[in-house]
């Protein structure tokens, strides 16, 4: 069966060569030029993968609040940013709010493709985990990759796709350094550092909002990441 994804873009011509390109690769693809128009089909049905513009028309950052909503719907749905903006402001707004990646208009179309086969590639990956790897429980933190859910002391932890991997990566082997490199293969794909830097401050956020008290992913400067497990059950090692 074909993924389904759907594109946000006011620009014609670019809406046309990113929709015509998706089903060259064998993809279902529709296109939608505002804000309104795809959120009206987004709460009817959603696609198994969203690219988004940050400039909708009048809206200078109607993506932006477009991104706002669907995370209201679904915090797994993997969304992509593709935008003439090319700030490292944007940039982390965007992942800010909860998007997967953010690229730049400026990339060839082979190389968007590669982005999106990697994003779909790792929803197959949570969709038919190893066995061995359904459960993983640190001390309070549980993570279910069966169901894509995270735990932190029985409360649910609401995460995207890229936050659940890079979690996932750091706590299988609590009190180990994740460098950048190693956390962008374990989320596959592909971000710069302060990407990777935003996405483990948001991780912190959540657990801080049910728990402002947690403390367990540690940096380890000029090196990377680390994850303590907590007292409730000892690190393994």
């Amino acid at each position: 069966m074909s993924h389904r994804v759907l594109v946000v873009e006011d620009e014609p011509d670019l809406l046309a060569n990113y929709t015509a390109a998706l089903r060259k690769y064998g993809y279902l693809a529709e296109g939608y030029a505002n804000r309104e128009s795809a959120w009206e089909r987004l709460r009817v049905q959603l696609p198994d993968l969203i690219i988004l513009d940050v400039g909708l028309g009048a809206e200078i950052e109607g993506g932006f609040e477009l991104c706002r909503q669907i995370r209201t719907l679904s915090n797994t749905v993997p969304i992509l940013f593709l935008s003439a903006r090319d700030s490292e402001f944007d940039q982390i707004s965007g992942l800010r709010l909860g998007a997967d990646d953010y690229l730049t208009k400026d990339i060839s179309l082979p190389h968007l493709m590669a982005r999106v086969t990697a994003l779909f590639r790792r929803l197959e990956a949570y969709r038919s985990p190893e066995a061995d790897e359904i459960g993983v429980h640190r001390g309070s933190l549980t993570l279910n990759t069966d169901r894509l859910e995270a735990h932190w002391k029985s409360q649910k932890l609401d995460l995207t796709l890229t936050e659940f991997w890079i979690l996932h990566a750091l706590a299988k082997r609590p009190g180990h350094v994740k460098n950048r490199t190693q956390l962008m293969e374990a989320a596959n794909t592909v971000l710069d550092d302060s990407s990777v830097t935003s996405h483990i401050k948001r991780l912190r956020r959540k657990f801080q909002q049910v728990d402002p008290a947690f403390d367990g992913i540690h940096t380890a400067y000029g090196m990377g990441y680390r994850y303590v497990a907590d007292s409730a059950e000892p690190s393994p090692s």
